[in-house]
């Protein structure tokens, strides 16, 4: 990360600074490719690389591209997760729609399993992860491998309303921890995580997973809504709406019907700096299963018309509210914001490409309008198990299911071509029982 930034300023610095109100203008391809070193606390360091690339065409649709095709190959070095993705966007391949597609594998086989309902499930570090302080105990983690197929298509209504559909297929293998194992040098011995002892496993003996699912399953999900977008850049914009209404749900086994709701607002302010107006955005999003229930397998998935990043799921990370760990918060329903200022530092231009600098503050909250499965879970729930570790061995209260989730951090911004971002966010969560320290999120695009 120091190293990214350092990089950045230099060139900064190095390169001159192009006037604002000269005209930007790209045409033909263009092609944005990064090394994945990049650090999180869920995973690890990951290894590896992604890009997006981009067609411009005569340069009419600048800085909107006629073709996107994003990609990424990459390997995590604590989590052992490896990320294989593939993506395109277009708004003219088809006269008159937009199509979305994409392909994603990811295999997790230390995969982090925190409990449903967020603050109602009981945090305690000190069983994850961490066989120093409780040797060869992960109790939160499982295993899982992932295979999924999106496409999703737009189509005019009026000049700023779009019809929306799409169809969603997805493969989940469930499983325990594909644990490698930790020579101890002293005596030679492997020592392994205790697989029987975690969340995942204790779960299943209450019931909260059934049996049926515990291993993965199959979806096939369709969707349907409008979307209102009067944006003047997609991947920054500096003004506009882009707002979704939609229902998603689950046409195979375990059916479900889910209802979603985003507005997002980008408002310009008038301080008329080189690099760049300021811009207030803000979102204000609502998700929630309103027929049936949403099996285990499923049950982090947020799902979007268009995907900006590669995963989004769980609430909590990269996808909803920052500075919570991964997948921190599985629950059937929940409403969140999240709001910041980009401010933009300084332009130039490098290999005849056009880059800036931007930092974001920003402040995000969120509640669950719909907890997950609390007739398995009420009131106070303890692990028998635990008391091998800990004299304390309650896993849930539900006392705390409607505390308010919250969050603040700033966050730094290095694009080209104002499409290829680059993404790094420091956060801090501040509700009792999820902080997860100085949260670290590198990747590119903006939140929203």
């Amino acid at each position: 990360m120091k190293k990214l930034v350092i990089f950045a300023l230099l060139i900064a610095l190095t390169f001159n600074v192009y006037a604002q109100e000269e005209k930007e203008m790209k045409k033909g391809w263009s092609f944005g490719l990064l090394p994945t070193a990049t650090f999180s606390v869920d995973n690890g360091f990951q290894a590896g690389a992604f890009g997006d690339v981009y067609n411009y065409g005569d340069g009419s649709t600048y800085p909107d591209p006629l073709h996107k095709i994003s990609w990424e190959a990459s390997y995590f070095t604590k989590s052992h997760r490896m990320r294989l993705y593939l993506a395109y966007d277009s708004k003219y391949l088809i006269p008159g729609m937009r199509l979305n597609a994409s392909v994603t594998y990811m295999n997790d086989p230390l995969y982090s399993f925190w409990g449903f309902n967020g603050p109602a499930s009981v945090q305690d570090y000190s069983l994850w992860s961490n066989r120093s302080t409780v040797p060869n105990v992960n109790y939160y983690g499982m295993s899982r491998k992932m295979f999924r197929v999106l496409a999703n298509v737009q189509g005019h209504i009026t000049d700023n309303l779009n019809w929306a559909a799409g169809v969603n297929f997805w493969n989940w293998d469930l499983d325990d921890m594909k644990d490698r194992g930790v020579k101890n040098k002293e005596t030679g011995e492997t020592g392994y995580y205790n697989k029987d002892i975690t969340l995942y496993k204790y779960y299943q003996k209450i019931g909260a997973i059934t049996e049926d699912e515990a291993e993965g399953g199959t979806a096939l999900e369709l969707n349907a809504g409008f979307v209102y977008d009067t944006r003047d850049i997609e991947a920054a914009p500096n003004h506009g709406i882009w707002a979704e209404a939609y229902l998603n749900g689950n046409i195979l086994k375990h059916k479900y019907l889910k209802a979603c709701a985003y507005f997002r607002h980008y408002v310009d302010i008038p301080i008329h700096i080189p690099a760049g107006d300021p811009v207030f955005a803000y979102r204000l999003a609502w998700q929630q299963t309103i027929a049936g229930e949403t099996p285990f397998y499923m049950i982090q998935n947020i799902p979007l018309l268009v995907q900006r990043n590669m995963i989004s799921e769980g609430f909590g990370s990269n996808s909803t509210i920052r500075g919570l760990r991964e997948n921190r918060i599985l629950t059937e329903g929940m409403a969140w914001v999240n709001a910041e200022l980009r401010v933009k530092l300084v332009k130039f231009t490098l290999f005849n490409q056009y880059f800036y600098l931007a930092v974001n503050p920003f402040f995000d909250a969120g509640i669950i309008t719909k907890p997950y499965r609390t007739n398995f879970l009420k009131d106070k729930v303890y692990d028998p198990g635990l008391l091998l570790f800990k004299t304390d061995p309650m896993v849930y209260d539900d006392s705390h299911l409607k505390d308010l989730i919250y969050s603040a951090g700033a966050g730094l911004k290095i694009a080209m071509n104002q499409n290829f971002i680059v993404s790094a966010d420091f956060a801090k969560c501040f509700t009792p029982g999820l902080d997860a320290g100085l949260w670290i999120g590198i990747g590119i695009n903006y939140q929203f």
